[in-house]
């Protein structure tokens, strides 16, 4: 007969045999068996230690596990908030280039050799400043031989009407003949029109003369030449630099169809183009300090994207303190990607509720309501423009419900709640979403504050 120890915890129950194999088995044997005996024994007793630590273990285990299940109690406690309407700043995001007014590319009018360069490289240069100055003798000398053979024509002429005036006193006279007259007549034409002819190669000679020196025509930035000193240029060389304008600059930003036709129902009645306020996020993050204005919409759509183009005009001053030969002293350059804001003109009221009181599964966004008896409710919503903080409702709740927004993992569809206050929602900054629209809320800082 074994002999067992017993061990108790909660309701598990442990007998432990203390004696394996016993050791009357062999008591009777030789004492070679005797030893066997005990020293069978004594690995027995090793295999019960482990077995018995194993046993506890399992044990502490069950009491730990059975110790952790919660004990009945009453129906979770969760927080609610209140669907309110609230104030809202709708506004647009989009991605938008930068694109100079004026494009200029300089070229030359005439062939000769180019002597000077005057600017330079990357300086902004004004309207008629000289840029290049081109090889002039040659056209000097056309131009003087020109002027030369005006004034002999302009003598010629001079007296064939001379003689025009005596043939025709003459022809009053038995002396005079008609014959005389008209061919008195004809040469004076003629030399009029050589006149007229010379005049006008040396209002030619004149162009080509000026065409020697390239002037800027517009105010803006040049980039760097081609075409150095000692090339000889020509009309079909190409190049020789750009100038591009630089104060006020245009924005394009392609805007869905969809898109387009909810801006002009929203903002054509206000005003259309000048009721809406257009700002600039610049690359680094900070928002442009001056407004633009919208001023053109592509009369045609992108077939492939579906899109059509929207430009507004904005300003880009001078950049104040900056030195005068700085490399950048504007804040916009041509080509440069912006992000275009659009916000509306009037705040409009909404029906808002936090944003963590809203998930989502297969069948779309919902939240969970709690009823007159204290029961949570599954409700489907729709959402509509909103921020990371704050949702807007489109349709699904109305105007007074109770909404829980925490404690939302021990909630389950008809099953009672304890509904208290929900607990302020953390701060977070308004942000927009790429390419779509976006709100702001009347509590919330503008772009840039």
């Amino acid at each position: 007969m074994y002999k067992c120890r017993i061990y108790s915890r909660g309701s598990t129950t442990l007998k432990m045999p203390l004696n394996a194999v016993p050791h009357q088995f062999y008591r009777g044997r030789s004492p070679d068996a005797g030893t066997a005996a005990r020293a069978a024994a004594a690995g027995w007793d090793a295999i019960r230690f482990a077995e018995f630590s194993l046993l506890l273990l399992i044990v502490a285990l069950q009491s730990v596990a059975a110790d952790a299940q919660p004990a009945p109690g009453g129906p979770p406690a969760v927080g609610v908030v209140r669907a309110e309407r609230q104030q809202i700043t709708q506004s647009d995001e989009f991605v938008g280039r930068i694109q100079s007014i004026g494009r200029v590319a300089l070229v030359a009018r005439v062939s000769a050799f180019l002597e000077k360069r005057l600017f330079v490289e990357g300086a902004e240069v004004k309207k008629g400043d000289i840029l290049y100055l081109l090889e002039q003798p040659p056209y000097q000398a056309q131009l003087d031989a020109n002027k030369a053979t005006v004034a002999q024509l302009e003598a010629q002429h001079t007296f064939a009407a001379q003689q025009l005036a005596r043939s025709t006193y003459l022809l009053k006279t038995p002396a005079g003949l008609q014959q005389s007259v008209d061919q008195t007549v004809a040469n004076e034409r003629s030399l009029a029109a050589q006149v007229a002819s010379a005049k006008a190669q040396l209002e030619t000679a004149e162009i080509n003369l000026g065409y020697t020196e390239i002037r800027a025509p517009i105010d803006g930035k040049i980039s760097a030449t081609d075409v150095t000193e000692g090339n000889v240029v020509s009309p079909s060389s190409g190049t020789l630099a750009n100038l591009v304008s630089q104060d006020p600059m245009y924005v394009l930003f392609p805007v869905s169809m969809r898109l387009g036709l909810d801006l002009r129902n929203r903002y054509n009645a206000k005003g259309g183009f000048e009721a809406v306020v257009l700002k600039l996020r610049l690359p680094d993050g900070r928002i442009y300090g001056q407004d633009g204005k919208l001023d053109y919409v592509s009369p045609t759509v992108a077939t492939n994207t579906d899109t059509m183009t929207v430009r507004a005009a904005i300003p880009n001053p001078l950049i104040p303190g900056v030195p005068a030969d700085a490399p950048t002293r504007r804040e916009l350059a041509d080509g440069e990607f912006v992000t275009v804001l659009i916000e509306g003109v009037e705040p409009i009221t909404v029906l808002a509720i936090p944003r963590a009181a809203v998930l989502s599964d297969q069948q779309g966004d919902f939240v969970y309501v709690v009823d007159a008896q204290n029961k949570a409710q599954r409700r489907p919503i729709q959402l509509g423009q909103s921020t990371p903080s704050t949702a807007v409702i489109a349709n699904g709740l109305n105007v007074g419900e109770l909404v829980i927004s925490d404690g939302l993992q021990r909630v389950r569809p008809g099953e009672d709640v304890l509904p208290g206050p929900a607990s302020p929602p953390p701060a977070v900054a308004p942000q927009t979403s790429r390419g779509g629209p976006t709100v702001r809320f009347a509590s919330e800082p503008r772009a840039g504050q």
